[in-house]
């Protein structure tokens, strides 16, 4: 068995901590808050690396890199998020090579997915909700949003599990907090209107996790916390 390289081993146990401690603070459990590694320019060896230090969940940003890593990993028992954008024409690869999708953002694409799952199986699913406006930003609008869960509840391959929103690029906290904070009052709304256990709450990001986690995050998604700057080059 390989094992983990002190920085990432020492990195996980200190993002970890900044878990507990903001769950302390906001009078949680941690052991409700997961850790979604995300493997963007990362390599399959690194992975690895923080698969033995004890990462479970990892999510990929592009279905092309983590088409490329997937065979080097196939024997590690992860769970593997797609958090980045999803065009539709590439819904059918993402069914194959992901356990969950977390950026599901339109109609038409949960039909994709849909479709896509084939019987006997269920596909968790979380709606990304666009609170930054920022031109680059994909997501569903709030208002469009009781009508997309609405949608997906009728889908009788897809599980509808909760939200996520990526906050805008900012170290202001007054910024990052109502965003944040947004949301779970958008989840909460949304899981009464409809009678539905929306039970995941996927925000904030290796500057912000801590603001995430005292406003009452499920997922965490880390990435150069735990790894290290991204490398620009492929």
């Amino acid at each position: 068995m390989a094992h983990p390289s002190p920085t990432v081993a020492g990195n996980l146990s200190e993002i970890r901590a900044r878990i507990e401690r903001a769950a302390s603070r906001a009078k949680r459990d941690p052991g409700g808050v997961t850790l979604v590694a995300v493997t963007k320019s990362v390599s399959a060896e690194r992975v690895r690396e923080a698969y033995e230090a004890g990462v479970r969940d990892f999510g990929e940003n592009r279905i092309q890199e983590w088409e490329e890593k997937k065979p080097l990993l196939d024997d590690l028992a992860a769970r593997w998020h797609l958090v980045g954008h999803l065009q539709r024409n590439k819904a059918a690869l993402a069914v194959n090579l992901f356990h969950t999708v977390d950026s599901l953002d339109t109609l038409p694409l949960a039909e994709k997915l849909d479709r896509a799952a084939g019987e006997g199986r269920r596909l968790p699913v979380l709606i990304e909700v666009r609170l930054d406006q920022a031109p680059a930003k994909s997501g569903c609008a709030p208002d469009e949003l009781e009508r997309l869960a609405e949608g997906i509840l009728l889908m009788p391959r897809l599980e509808l599990r909760g939200l996520m929103t990526v906050p805008p690029n900012s170290v202001i906290i007054s910024e990052i907090r109502p965003i944040f904070r947004r949301l779970r009052q958008l989840r909460d709304d949304l899981s009464k209107k409809l009678d539905w256990p929306l039970v995941e709450l996927s925000m904030g990001m290796s500057r912000d996790l801590e603001v995430a986690v005292e406003e009452g995050a499920t997922q965490v998604r880390v990435g150069t916390a735990l790894f290290g700057p991204r490398s620009t080059a492929r």
